[in-house]
């Protein structure tokens, strides 16, 4: 029986990832560099920043004395944007506040740093359905590793086979289906509806 749905943030619950592209080429364009749009989706997207930047030196040779100074000047970019542009969705107010009446545990893990959860789980008004969220601090390997995802099972205190992960790149899906979990695969965050879940829910207490 599925007891707990953990929720990956960007691009299932909140629709950033172009923020956080945009975010980060603005902050690599002040030492000229930049993400493609095609490396940005077939690359890098759903990876922590700091990852990002590695790659980065690795591949265009950027300096990686400047990964802090950049890494700093993207988040204050996500953040123009998320105060800009982050506001509630109904569809997931409504899926979310419905699955805790029917006392589902809820979480969020996303390769994102703490403080940005915090603020679009506030901005989104989702947080108040939430047990916790967890962030990209809070582990010591982000997605595609299992790690943030079998640290939210244990602290929710449920199995794999108990716990629907709702996903939607590539990295989170890796981490998803290594942590044991099963997987809800979404495209867009239009998708993260009550019904889909529910469905999904009732597929796998049904042994589907």
């Amino acid at each position: 029986m599925i007891k707990a749905v953990i929720f990956d943030m960007d691009g299932v619950l909140i629709d950033a990832k172009e923020w956080h592209y945009q975010a980060l080429n603005k902050a690599l364009a002040l030492f000229g560099h930049e993400i493609s749009v095609y490396d940005h989706l077939t690359t890098f997207d759903g990876l922590p920043t700091k990852k990002k930047l590695e790659m980065l030196s690795i591949i265009n040779g950027l300096p990686r004395n400047l990964h802090p100074f950049i890494n700093e000047m993207k988040q204050q970019y996500t953040m123009d944007l998320v105060y800009q542009h982050c506001k509630p969705l109904f569809v997931h107010q409504y899926a979310l506040s419905n699955l805790k009446s029917m006392n589902y545990l809820l979480a969020v893990a996303s390769n994102s740093i703490r403080n940005t959860v915090e603020v679009m789980m506030q901005k989104s008004d989702l947080m108040q359905y939430l047990d916790f969220m967890l962030s990209s601090q809070d582990v010591e390997n982000g997605k595609p590793s299992p790690e943030i995802y079998i640290k939210a099972m244990e602290k929710l205190g449920v199995r794999p086979e108990e716990t629907l992960v709702v996903e939607d790149n590539e990295n989170g899906i890796k981490a998803a289906l290594a942590s044991g979990a099963h997987l809800l695969k979404v495209e867009k965050v239009e998708e993260v509806t009550l019904t889909a879940i529910l469905l999904a829910i009732d597929n796998l207490n049904k042994g589907k």
